[in-house]
């Protein structure tokens, strides 16, 4: 059962999108999962199991993205919190995946669910062969009516390869099987515009970033187990409604109200086209190496055109990048407004700056014609 052309696309504008999806993608942190003692609560991960696998056998396609390795490694280590350096963290992952699964198996399996462990590092998702096999996988795993829970290989990932985060991953999952709606719960039951206990209003929809503009939003939740907080989950919220996946943050108690379309949370419209998986990498998953600066000239040809960046529109180059790696693109203020692949590496720019490429090849050879960045590989953070 595929997304493409299902009834959720009718209703992609309201909740009412969740209610009738035909294939969802559901978010759970650690925070939600962790009990008072230590490890995981085996009643919030029931409670949970309980709706999730409701909506399977109503013929849903659900996958879970779930936080809760680490966390649940902790208490068999004897570690009394998070471990800050990332050996460590992957020990605790290492131990505490088998566990996590050992709870949602049982769990499921009590409906008659079969589920299936996929562990995913950013290789998976920005590569094309991993992304097409990652793709394949999940698909085939959905027909066949199984429920797969996604984590971020915690025990191999290190730093410089890391989604980052499991809301960003689930982001990133959804687009990979193209659900209708992403659900991303927490122990927070919505965004508001201040702090919750100081009579905040809460922000129903966000219809697009300017919504936010001028609004604090906070940092991990109050378990302190998890890596992000309330601002993770809009910045993968803001993700998927840019790439064409409606998103609700609401906590992990609204579950089941959230699944059936009632009015909990912060819903996040639609406001833009699926992109492909190459330009989704580029904005959300590229290793920046250096940032080019642009005339204000060369921001509208960017920005409002759609050309590509030549140099004469570059005032300034700062990073150390070869030709192929990912540069940040700003304006004279300092704004990025893109990411793109350049063609160039940082040595050869500085002599190219404010020139036409006609100029620089006449003078350097032809190989100095091409666009510092061509319009294909690049990709605007605020269009």
């Amino acid at each position: 059962m595929g997304s493409s052309g299902s009834a959720a696309q009718a209703g992609a504008g309201t909740r009412s999108a969740i209610a009738t999806a035909a294939r969802i993608v559901v978010k759970v942190g650690s925070s939600s999962l962790t009990s008072v003692a230590g490890g995981i609560s085996e009643v919030a991960l029931k409670n949970l199991v309980d709706v999730l696998a409701r909506r399977r056998l109503a013929g849903t396609e659900v996958i879970l993205v779930s936080s809760g390795a680490i966390a649940a490694g902790l208490l068999p280590l004897g570690l009394a919190r998070r471990p800050k350096d990332l050996a460590t963290q992957q020990a605790a992952a290492s131990v505490g995946q088998g566990l996590l699964m050992a709870h949602y198996n049982h769990a499921f399996i009590g409906h008659g669910v079969t589920v299936s462990q996929v562990l995913l590092t950013a290789e998976d998702l920005t590569r094309r062969r991993q992304y097409v096999n990652a793709h394949r996988a999940l698909e085939r795993l959905l027909h066949l009516g199984v429920v797969p829970i996604v984590n971020e290989n915690d025990t191999v990932a290190t730093h410089e390869i890391r989604v980052g985060d499991n809301d960003r991953l689930a982001a990133l999952v959804a687009h990979l099987v193209k659900a209708d709606a992403l659900v991303l719960l927490s122990d927070v039951d919505s965004l508001y515009d201040g702090p919750p206990m100081e009579g905040a209003r809460r922000i129903s929809i966000v219809d697009s970033p300017e919504d936010l503009e001028g609004i604090v939003i906070g940092s991990a939740g109050r378990a302190g187990v998890g890596t992000g907080g309330m601002a993770t989950k809009v910045q993968a919220a803001l993700i998927a409604a840019e790439t064409g996946i409606p998103a609700l943050v609401t906590s992990t108690e609204n579950a089941a109200d959230a699944l059936s379309g009632e009015d909990v949370g912060t819903w996040f419209s639609i406001n833009g086209s699926k992109r492909p998986a190459r330009l989704l990498w580029l904005a959300h998953l590229a290793d920046i190496r250096g940032r080019l600066v642009l005339d204000d000239g060369a921001v509208r040809a960017v920005c409002e055109r759609h050309k590509s960046l030549l140099p004469a529109g570059i005032t300034a180059v700062t990073g150390d990048f070869d030709a192929g790696d990912a540069v940040e693109i700003a304006d004279s203020a300092g704004r990025v407004i893109a990411h793109g692949l350049v063609n160039y590496p940082c040595g050869d720019l500085p002599q190219m700056l404010g020139r036409s490429t006609k100029a620089l090849a006449k003078e350097l050879g032809r190989e100095y014609e091409r666009e510092v960045v061509h319009v294909d590989d690049l990709v605007l953070l605020h269009p």
